[in-house]
């Protein structure tokens, strides 16, 4: 996805909340961390879990499935073994809407 979608009313993903949403075929974690919206894959590479399962603390956050901690920022899992980096995505709002495109 290299130009901006529309993917869900901002007022839907309220602060401290995060939520799963499916833009051209990807599946994408939208959480507010204090008005400030990150985008990442929404599948856990360890496990296969929905992260917005899980519980989100500060910009990580911690999968329902297995306990891995996804970092918002980085993508990268915070685990005892290497795993692959979630997909970032680039949110903006415009007019009450959050667009998503890929990094």
């Amino acid at each position: 996805m290299r130009e901006f979608a529309k993917a869900v009313e901002s007022s839907k993903v309220p602060p401290g909340t995060m939520m799963t949403i499916s833009v051209d075929g990807e599946d994408i974690l939208i959480a507010n961390v204090e008005g400030k919206f990150y985008g990442v894959g929404a599948i856990c590479k360890h496990e296969q879990w929905d992260l917005s399962e899980g519980t989100l603390s500060d910009t990580t956050v911690t999968c329902a499935g297995h306990g891995t901690v996804w970092d918002l920022k980085t993508g990268k899992g915070i685990f005892d073994e290497p795993l692959a980096n979630e997909p970032l995505y680039e949110i903006k709002e415009v007019e009450g809407f959050l667009f998503v495109r890929g990094r």
